[in-house]
């Protein structure tokens, strides 16, 4: 990363090098093709099978939605961030691993350890965003937000092309393992990468930004959680990003969450998908961090604007798709955008918000985007079952997008930017 940047942004952002392989792996690629696998051979229809997934997800995401801004309220208090951020990412980096010992023939336990996998790995993220208030200034979290995730891409194509490899030797019988071993060694290889590669993050990151600790930290919580919503007007601005940030990331992480199976159901082959995804994380490594830059230049909301574009784009060309080639088209579609608009928004929020109240407000920030993230799934998922067609589940993202961008109009430009 060489001397621009601090031991402590650098250990910051080699965590999303750490964490992505679990969002590459586990969320978009293997774990989707194997679950669908494993529920084909259970009878399951394909149209069930992901519908299935997409209630999953939504369960998942409700749990933190729930619990994230307790818990990132009571993460404010001093010295208590990094514990709750190591707890969270041992959830999820185990779980990850134990995807590996669930029997090959049952479907149902394997959605249930995904969903404790998805906990852990969405959990940590609140107080790993939380933490970039404590490692960057203002003028600099653009940037620094924007290479984590360009970091994150390159990261995660490591452990993926090594998954890959070992799921293709194994399809073609060169070497002495079965298809679903091989997509076992990829959860086992992803809670590997994901725990050795946070080292640096534990090691280097310390809360700077924080409030002192009561006698009774939940009931302090709560109080404070309270005076927030009592001074709502205070922080209107931030609310409005929270409701546009609700409505264009449900978006964002439906069709991350969701395009593997959308795509087996189009009867692209699963090393067809495999090598997609690939060229895909290759590709939105550059764009993440052209973002970061591009915002320096034409300022954040219109960067978050281009990205909510072609995320419309995304969704109307995917209504129809009907080649591996459209599959293409749409993915490399969806690579030059996803990394920039999560990076900018995580870092728009970040200069919006109190610093010593990080950890509450990215609670709020994260409640907001699972909340979204319920939303997302279960819409495509009843849109799917019925019309028996996943191409209008996925049209029916549109609304979402629109929705954000006419909000987020509503929203003042952060203190730090000098160009609206």
């Amino acid at each position: 990363m060489g001397r621009k940047y601090s031991k402590a942004e650098n250990s910051w952002m080699f965590y999303d090098w750490a964490n992505s392989a679990y969002s590459i792996i586990i969320t978009t690629a293997v774990f989707p093709l194997y679950y669908k696998s494993v529920a084909s051979e259970a009878g399951v229809s394909a149209t069930n099978s992901t519908a299935y997934l997409g209630y999953t997800v939504a369960i998942a995401t409700f749990i933190l939605a729930m619990i994230g801004p307790i818990l990132g309220t009571i993460a404010d208090y001093k010295g208590l961030k990094k514990k709750f951020f190591i707890a969270f990412f041992l959830m999820g980096s185990l779980a990850t691993i134990s995807l590996a010992f669930v029997p090959g023939d049952t479907w149902l336990p394997l959605l249930i350890i995904y969903t404790i996998t998805a906990v852990g790995f969405h959990g940590a993220n609140i107080f790993y965003d939380a933490f970039l208030v404590d490692v960057a200034k203002e003028e600099r979290m653009d940037e620094v937000s924007a290479r984590g995730f360009g970091l994150g891409y390159i990261g995660s194509t490591i452990p993926f092309i090594l998954s890959i490899a070992i799921i293709l030797l194994a399809q073609k019988e060169l070497i002495p393992i079965g298809a679903s071993m091989a997509s076992k060694m990829a959860f086992i290889i992803t809670g590997i990468w994901w725990f050795t590669f946070t080292i640096p993050m534990l090691k280097n990151v310390v809360q700077i930004h924080s409030i002192e600790r009561e006698p009774n930290l939940i009931a302090g919580s709560f109080r404070r959680l309270g005076g927030t919503f009592k001074e709502i007007r205070k922080y209107r601005h931030v609310f409005i990003f929270l409701l546009a940030y609700f409505f264009y990331i449900d978006g964002v992480g439906t069709i991350i969450s969701m395009s593997t199976s959308y795509g087996k159901d189009l009867g692209i082959n699963d090393v067809s998908l495999l090598i997609v995804l690939f060229v895909t994380q290759v590709v939105a490594a550059p764009f993440a961090i052209l973002y970061g830059k591009l915002a320096q230049k034409f300022s954040i909301k219109i960067m978050l604007y281009a990205g909510i574009f072609v995320y419309i784009i995304v969704c109307i060309y995917a209504f129809f798709l009907s080649t591996t080639l459209d599959f293409w088209i749409l993915a490399m579609l969806v690579a030059t955008s996803q990394g920039g608009i999560q990076a900018l928004s995580r870092s728009y929020f970040a200069q919006l918000v109190p610093k010593e109240k990080s950890n509450e407000f990215f609670g709020f920030y994260n409640i907001f985007g699972k909340f979204a993230a319920v939303m997302g799934p279960l819409l495509l998922a009843l849109t799917t079952q019925l019309t028996g067609n996943s191409a209008y589940g996925v049209f029916s993202l549109v609304i979402l997008f629109i929705i954000g961008g006419i909000l987020l109009k509503m929203v003042p430009k952060p203190v730090s930017e000098n160009v609206v």
